[in-house]
């Protein structure tokens, strides 16, 4: 069989020069080499030397550093497994919505205080409302987006309700709840690199929020002004992909917060604290 660079008779530079077993110990020596930085290869006259030049291997080899070379072998080396690690694939990630992941050792979901039950019961009809709406999209799609009275009145509703009652509920928890609470997260460890807390992580959200809600409105309002079919039909589209990831950020959003953040406030926040909390809200909606 003839191969390109060479013929049976003539095969390449590589293979005339070395063995396969000489190409194995290249590998394994020049492995180990990169692994210890005092140990050079010279593969011409297939020797380890080090940097004064004494020969280490062959005859003259260390036998520590043979027995170390073979423990660290990567080429021989079998690869142990955590057995206790739990294991995820792109094909299998975990759960997005895994309550027992979710949830906060320790914490009584039954005996949470009055102020973070009230926020859960307001997550409660926004799920309602944003259930609604994702339906109402999906019909949309369906009918090539041509909008009926019934599409358009669940559309009309999830964004009223979307500016009246979703932004102050996202404010109440911006300017009383969690303030206190990242500072308290910070104090007790409860955080990760650049000291980001999961509060950072929902505020994120809350902008998001704005951001797909306002593309999605704003989008549905063009897209009634195009003469173009073509066109009209492409800007609807995106806001249909936009609304669907609008729905889907606030399910999930609600799901931390319930399952996660509340419970955190629960752990880490004093009864007073939370006391406090609540007659702030209080006063604010008395105003």
């Amino acid at each position: 069989m003839t191969r390109k660079g060479g013929s049976s008779a003539n095969p390449p530079f590589l293979f005339n020069v070395f063995s396969f077993s000489d190409i194995y110990h290249i590998l394994k020596f020049e492995t180990y080499r990169y692994l210890h930085s005092d140990i050079t290869l010279n593969p011409t006259s297939m020797k380890i030397i080090d940097k004064d030049g004494k020969r280490i291997d062959g005859k003259a080899s260390d036998q520590e550093i043979k027995k170390k070379l073979k423990e660290e072998d990567p080429i021989l080396r079998n690869a142990v497994k955590d057995e206790n690690l739990e294991e995820y694939s792109p094909m299998d990630p975990p759960e997005a919505y895994d309550t027992e992941r979710a949830r906060i050792k320790g914490v009584d979901m039954d005996n949470l205080n009055p102020i973070l039950n009230d926020l859960i019961n307001e997550h409660k009809e926004l799920l309602e409302i944003v259930a609604k709406f994702d339906t109402a999209l999906t019909d949309f799609k369906t009918a090539k987006y041509i909008l009926n009275d019934d599409t358009n009145q669940v559309f009309n509703k999830f964004f009223n309700y979307f500016d009246s009652e979703i932004l102050p509920h996202n404010k109440k928890e911006e300017r009383f709840l969690f303030p206190l609470l990242n500072e308290r997260m910070l104090e007790t460890g409860e955080h990760g690199l650049d000291n980001i807390t999961a509060v950072d992580l929902m505020e994120d959200d809350h902008v998001k929020f704005i951001q797909l809600g306002s593309l999605v409105f704003n989008f549905l309002g063009l897209a009634a002004r195009l003469p173009d079919g073509h066109s009209r039909y492409l800007v609807l589209d995106i806001a249909y992909h936009n609304g669907k990831e609008l729905a889907e950020l606030l399910r999930l959003h609600v799901f931390r917060e319930d399952n996660t953040i509340f419970p955190l406030a629960q752990k880490l926040l004093t009864k007073e604290e939370l006391d406090s909390i609540t007659e702030k809200l209080a006063h604010v909606s008395a105003t």
